[in-house]
Order: C-alpha cells, then sequence, then structure tokens
C-alpha cells in the first residue's frame, strides 16, 4: 500500500544542530529507540560516553534535533564513509527516532530532507545510506515513499563485546 508522505514541514516545527547541551535528550531518544526497535536495554556506561563524543567530534556523527513548538520531538544523525570509488563520502543515517506523541505529523520526513538538503549541497557527498531491520517493513514503505531503494548488498558484522565500565567494576 503507498504511502504519502508531507512534501512541507510543519510550520510548528523547527530542526537545528545538536549541541552538547543536548546529551541528555540524545541518550534518551536512543535508549528508547533501542527499546522499541530491537527490545535491547543499552548499558548507559557505553551509551553516554558514547553520545558524548559524537556530539562534540563531527568526524564521529552530526545529529539534528526537531523541535515542535520548541519541545524536543526527535532526532536524525549521519556518519561517514568514505568511498574511493566515488571519491566522496556516503553520509550513513542513524539514531533516528520520533517521540510517540508527534509520529506521523511529518517530523521524520522533516529530518530526512533536511539532511539530504545538507548533503546535496556539498560537492563531497555521493549519497546517503542507511540500515533498516529485515522485518521493519513499515520503516523500509518510508524510506521508499522519500525515495530510498535497496542496494544489492547485505550488511554482515563481526562485533566485538567489550566489557563496561559497569561490568569492570563489579569484578
Amino acid at each position: 500500500m503507498p504511502i504519502e508522505l508531507p512534501t512541507d514541514p510543519p510550520v510548528n516545527l523547527n530542526i537545528r544542530p545538536a549541541t552538547p547541551a543536548d546529551q541528555a535528550l540524545v541518550v534518551d531518544f536512543n535508549a528508547r529507540l533501542a527499546e522499541e526497535s530491537e527490545g535491547k536495554t543499552l548499558d548507559p556506561q557505553r551509551l553516554e560516553p558514547g553520545v558524548r563524543l559524537g556530539l562534540i567530534d563531527p568526524e564521529r556523527s552530526v545529529y539534528f534535533i526537531a523541535e515542535w513548538d520548541g519541545a524536543p520531538c526527535g532526532q536524525i544523525m549521519y556518519t561517514l564513509e568514505w568511498s574511493d570509488w566515488r571519491n566522496g563520502w556516503w553520509w550513513w543515517i542513524q539514531s533516528v527516532y520520533v517521540d510517540p506523541e508527534y509520529r506521523g505529523r511529518g517530523v521524520f520526513s522533516s529530518l530526512y530532507r533536511h539532511l539530504v538538503g545538507l548533503a546535496r549541497e556539498r560537492e563531497d557527498v555521493c549519497g546517503v545510506r542507511l540500515y533498516v531491520e529485515t522485518e521493519n517493513t513499515h520503516a523500509q514503505t518510508v524510506y521508499g515513499a522519500l525515495g530510498m531503494g535497496m542496494t544489492g548488498y547485505r550488511v554482515m558484522e563481526l562485533p566485538f563485546e567489550k566489557e563496561s565500565q559497569n561490568d569492570a567494576q563489579k569484578r
């Protein structure tokens, strides 16, 4: 079933770059995202410094915050991947979250279009990509309605489980 997304951002919505002062908000949104999307509880001893570093170092990540009438309601983040084949950067969309109260109002599509607009303005960016859970067909439909398509790639990983500070202190 096709999905229709608003083409103009809601007048109540403002999108701004995140700052270190947004750390608690981003930590909260990321924890809620992990719980909702993957049923995971994130370790705050790992999440908090990870968000802090992401907020202060644009080589690690860049976050944007959506505010509805001044109240934070969503976020989007991108990271960089260099493509020697294209002589340009891929912007990987990550940590997308919209508070349930604001879903269906154009917050995500506005965040997405904001980020894509910034990427298109740069000569050194060759495109945007994102990961999507195989079972998350709703998100896939939304991304498709925004012009994204599936690639011929499958993502594989070899995670390294690292001990958190909490675990080390318990020993």
